[in-house]
């Protein structure tokens, strides 16, 4: 058990230590984008859709930290917004602490689990208001859900956050213009954490950063995790910042789950062909002279997937069976996998 998972909920949930916090059912989302009408009946085109996440499910366990993985376009930022609510599913469910979110935000708890749950997005300039100082910003929460009513208390409370994340209560005053990507992307986790959530989505939140400024901040979510027992779900394609944040790893490819593993097993023997091919992508630097499996083409158009497994064409491994038959997600030696060639023991 980690030492995140082992701090005390003050929030009254009725999840234990190690138990799931979030469970994700069988989700779906359906985008229509299809042109306009008028145009479909000149043109004589039929309607269009987007299955953007396509039959996921997973767990996180309280404390832990989740991260999905993929090409972009294969759904993670999708399943992301699915997950605090921005987006309504097309099917199946999420279940926090035992709830499902889409029904609790329609009722009168929709206040209390949107305090429970925050978003940290990826654009560090596209997030913060540029006309509101970081005073505001951050006691923007505070002040929605009735936390710290009086402006001493706001602005004592927003000084503590802003120290939390390596920053100095002086820099209230100022507005994101005079700070950098990495110390602005810190702002909108201080304002992430106001509400003293339970459970952070993390959409891609060091990729728009440098290099050395991704570990800073990435340090920062770590020691906040162990402090505070956060739950994280991390969306990145990023293989070396997954490998630093994550207990568990999800690997999604055409807005599905093909493989779900600890973090250990899935870099140390991946088993499904698109999770070895992105782990091929990641230079060799240690010159170890290991074998690598090139996979050909490009990610299929998702107006109009492959039939059976969508990774078929560009597999090295496919057969008649993989064009034919959806692979179901299937525990494999303890890591889930959705591949006939690994329940077949070809690979």
């Amino acid at each position: 058990m980690t030492e995140a998972s082992q701090v005390s909920d003050a929030k009254g949930s009725t999840k234990a230590p190690g138990s799931a916090l979030v469970e994700v059912r069988d989700l779906a989302k359906v985008f229509d984008v299809s042109a306009p009408w008028l145009n479909r009946v000149v043109e004589r085109k039929p309607r269009q859709f987007v299955h953007a996440v396509d039959g996921v499910s997973f767990t996180i366990e309280k404390g832990r930290t989740l991260a999905l993985v993929g090409e972009s376009g294969c759904g993670k930022s999708t399943v992301a917004r699915l997950l605090v609510g921005l987006y309504t599913p097309t099917q199946g469910e999420v279940r926090f602490d035992g709830e499902d979110i889409a029904a609790t935000l329609k009722g009168p708890k929709a206040l209390a689990l949107r305090r429970r749950m925050q978003m940290i997005f990826q654009d560090p300039y596209a997030s913060l208001n540029p006309r509101w100082k970081v005073q505001d910003i951050v006691a923007e929460p505070l002040r929605e859900h009735g936390l710290v009513r009086d402006a001493d208390g706001l602005k004592r409370r927003v000084g503590e956050l802003l120290q939390s994340v390596g920053l100095s209560p002086a820099d209230a005053e100022k507005f994101p213009h005079q700070f950098s990507g990495g110390q602005r992307q810190r702002i909108s986790i201080a304002r992430a954490l106001a509400t003293e959530p339970e459970f952070l989505v993390c959409d891609e939140p060091t990729s728009a950063l440098d290099v050395s400024v991704q570990a800073q901040v990435l340090n920062i979510m770590k020691d906040l995790q162990r402090k505070q027992g956060l739950t994280y779900l991390f969306i990145s394609h990023n293989l070396a910042v997954v490998r630093h944040v994550a207990d568990q790893v999800g690997v999604m490819y055409l807005g599905r789950l093909v493989e779900q593993a600890d973090k250990r097993s899935l870099f140390a023997t991946p088993r499904h062909p698109y999770t070895r091919m992105l782990l091929d992508a990641i230079p060799d630097i240690h010159m170890s002279g290991r074998s690598r499996t090139p996979v050909q083409g490009e990610v299929p158009n998702p107006l109009n997937p492959p039939s059976g497994c969508s990774f078929h064409p560009r597999c090295p491994h496919a057969n008649a069976r993989c064009g034919a038959e959806r692979p179901k997600l299937l525990e494999i030696k303890g890591v889930r996998v959705a591949c006939h060639a690994v329940e077949e023991g070809r690979i």
